[in-house]
């Protein structure tokens, strides 16, 4: 049976608001009338309703994660770099997946914002649309974008250097490797990691004065099966890449499943380069070249910068954190 605070003041003879002050070690309350009903608490098995409580608080200890997806293993690191830092300040984290539509991003934006469900908000997307923006710019609570900058007063921005790490993957693959027929296997147009990266290969190209071929640039969707289908239109072209930089490990590593069915060898017959350095990355045969994202520290970073200004009694200006990125020499080039 569920006893409620209003049988605890029963038994204890004292009133419902008395019983709120015992529990929550109100200095108001005297010792002897907070030990009897603490008493009478646990001898009922008491639990608060701690959504009432928080309600009434305005306060509820949960932090939102809003995420395009969590089957890709970048998103499950950058929740487990959330989680870490939230729950060591106290908080929850809630997890929710919009499966990359607008949509359903501006529901649960509302869902999470409505009665302050969420003391706070990380969003993770790379196509803020004006309505997002809006709806982020009402909200009322602190947020933190990992991605695009959405340019909001008192919104700090987590940002990848995308363009960086791109730039001097291809350039080490024409200075060091020798390649100079590299194709790339870009990410959805409309995200901005994508341009970025995509932004980085063509002007290492510029800039070592080689010529891009257009029919070397294919678009993905940062999965396995879209790097299978670009490593296939690549391999069937009759001027094929000598490389292949994939904008995400999970297109690289559909490249692999492509190799294989085409019979071809890495590197021998095709070099393939990815981007972030998932875990799953590092089993690969050749092991992959790749470019290192800290994943789990973009997380950490969001959630400490979240707490601090959810915990500030001052403003704080918007602030903008980019992540560095750094080489990983496989051996699939």
């Amino acid at each position: 049976m569920d006893y409620t605070i209003k049988e605890i003041a029963e038994r204890a003879d004292v009133s419902i608001a008395t019983v709120s002050r015992a529990l929550n070690n109100d200095k108001r309350v005297k010792a002897s009338t907070k030990a009897l009903v603490v008493s009478i608490a646990r001898e009922f098995n008491y639990r608060p309703n701690i959504l009432a409580r928080n309600f009434v608080r305005r306060k509820s200890n949960i932090i939102g994660l809003i995420m395009p997806d969590i089957v890709d293993e970048f998103f499950t690191e950058v929740i487990k770099g959330v989680e870490s830092v939230a729950h060591s300040g106290g908080y929850f984290t809630l997890v929710a997946s919009t499966h990359s539509r607008e949509g359903s991003l501006l529901e649960t934006l509302a869902a999470f914002t409505h009665r302050r469900m969420v003391d706070g908000l990380i969003l993770l997307t790379t196509n803020l649309s004006p309505a997002i923006k809006k709806g982020l710019s009402e909200s009322g609570i602190p947020v933190v974008v990992i991605g695009e900058n959405p340019e909001l007063k008192e919104t700090d921005v987590i940002a990848i250097d995308n363009y960086q790490g791109a730039y001097s993957l291809v350039s080490h693959l024409i200075n060091k490797k020798g390649y100079t027929k590299i194709a790339h296997i870009a990410g959805p147009p409309e995200n901005s990691d994508a341009v970025q990266r995509k932004q980085g290969y063509l002007q290492a190209h510029q800039d070592h004065g080689l010529t891009v071929n257009p029919h070397w640039i294919v678009d993905g969707a940062f999965t396995i099966p879209s790097g299978e289908a670009a490593f296939r239109r690549l391999m069937s072209l009759i001027q094929k890449p000598e490389a292949i930089f994939a904008a995400n490990d999970m297109m690289a590593i559909g490249c692999y499943e492509g190799a294989d069915s085409f019979g071809l060898s890495i590197p021998e017959d095709v070099a393939v380069a990815g981007f972030d350095d998932i875990f799953v990355s590092r089993f690969l045969s050749p092991r992959l070249m790749t470019v290192g994202v800290p994943i789990a520290e973009v997380g950490k970073t969001a959630a400490t910068l979240l707490l601090d200004r959810m915990n500030s009694e001052s403003h704080i200006a918007s602030r903008l954190v980019t992540i560095s990125t750094g080489m990983v020499l496989g051996q699939s080039s």
